[in-house]
């Protein structure tokens, strides 16, 4: 079976998490998936390709391989929802974003605690025990957490998304000099943008960004209209339209990245 998480470690204080790039299907899973299902299509496709660029950040990467549609690792484990009263999927998702049903055999309550013990435990296993070992390491972390999605999904939200999308868990999950060093970074850059919009950061910011105890953490959405060729299959990565995007990415990391280190420094 398909590996269920990578852990790339670098010496710096930056960490990516990437909990939906996956396209990995356990054989069961596999089994109980209709044929819509088994195309799993909102993966967040080429997070390695898009975030090539970081290297030079010497980040730690933590890297999903199975599909979030075996379980989705940036949702509340207790299967409460994100954002209350808004389209969303689930802990283990019963549809596409678009709303098309992608089981032949949903999965029950008890088969949803199998995942969440077999698949999700261990990615957020691997993840806090990075958040600590660079906590150790640097006396802090930043945590940015990287998503894509397609730009128009009407279920979802109205129009077409902005290509950037920041959130910080309305400001809660990183601390406010380092959000202000990302947001004005980020609204230097030639392309549509906005911060704790439609997406505040999903459970992965959530939990882990703690400030207080010197974790700070921002969740990154971006369109794929920003670095496809379609936002359709075969999800075609094309290098020279990822390049502006690419560059916005590095100035708004470089730019949290700065603002985190003078913020620690000033608290030592």
């Amino acid at each position: 079976m398909t590996s269920i998480v990578t852990v790339t470690r670098g010496p710096s204080p930056l960490i990516l998490s990437m909990p939906h790039p996956g396209t990995g299907l356990p054989a069961e899973v596999a089994a109980q998936l209709n044929e819509r299902g088994r195309l799993v299509e909102d993966t967040d496709w080429h997070m390695r390709e898009v975030y090539a660029f970081a290297e030079r950040f010497q980040p730690t990467i933590v890297e999903a391989k199975l599909s979030r549609y075996v379980i989705d690792l940036n949702r509340d484990p207790s299967g409460v929802s994100l954002y209350p009263g808004q389209a969303t999927t689930e802990l283990v998702p019963t549809t596409t974003f678009d709303g098309a049903p992608i089981w032949d055999v949903p999965p029950d309550a008890a088969e949803i605690e199998r995942r969440r013990i077999a698949y999700f435990q261990p990615y957020h296993d691997a993840l806090a025990a990075e958040i600590e070992r660079v906590k150790a390491a640097h006396g802090y972390a930043v945590l940015w957490d990287c998503h894509s999605i397609k730009s128009v999904i009407p279920r979802l939200f109205p129009g077409t998304l902005p290509t950037l999308n920041l959130g910080t868990n309305s400001s809660a999950s990183c601390a406010p000099a380092v959000e202000a060093a990302a947001v004005a970074a980020m609204g230097g850059q030639p392309l549509s943008h906005v911060a704790n919009g439609r997406f505040k950061g999903g459970w992965i910011t959530r939990h882990y960004g703690r400030p207080a105890e010197h974790v700070h953490a921002i969740q990154m959405e971006k369109a794929l209209s920003a670095y496809l060729s379609a936002e359709t299959a075969p999800w075609t990565f094309d290098a020279s339209r990822a390049a502006s995007l690419q560059s916005a990415l590095s100035a708004i990391i470089e730019a949290a990245l700065n603002a985190a280190a003078t913020l620690e420094r000033s608290r030592s």
